[in-house]
């Protein structure tokens, strides 16, 4: 359980690394305004699954819950970077499709 809550965290850490990376660089865009929905979306994204993965680490009873949340963000997240050819989105993508992917398997745990 230990192995498995590592690789968990781990993803959801690296998600919240390149949703914040991912949004410092979208707002140096030439068109700023043509990227806010990736801006918001890399927020909230980096939010929850920093929440997330405290609740995670110490094991709480609500951490089921945050974990359905944080893969509906990051899918959301993933779709909407993923639209978007900047490298930094593409990386954040990716990073976000990892992060489903593993609070998925949480869950199933």
């Amino acid at each position: 359980m230990h192995q498995q809550n590592q690789t968990l965290l781990q993803a959801l850490n690296a998600c919240v690394a390149a949703c914040e990376h991912c949004a410092s660089a979208c707002l140096q865009e030439a068109d700023v305004q043509m990227m806010v929905r990736c801006i918001s979306l890399d927020r909230d994204c980096s939010d929850i699954c920093a929440l997330t993965a405290r609740l995670v680490a110490r094991g709480s009873a609500h951490a089921a819950h945050l974990l359905r949340e944080c893969a509906e963000v990051c899918r959301l997240c993933a779709a909407e970077c993923g639209q978007h050819q900047h490298e930094h989105c593409q990386q954040c993508a990716e990073a976000c499709r990892r992060c489903e992917e593993a609070c998925r398997a949480g869950l199933a745990a």
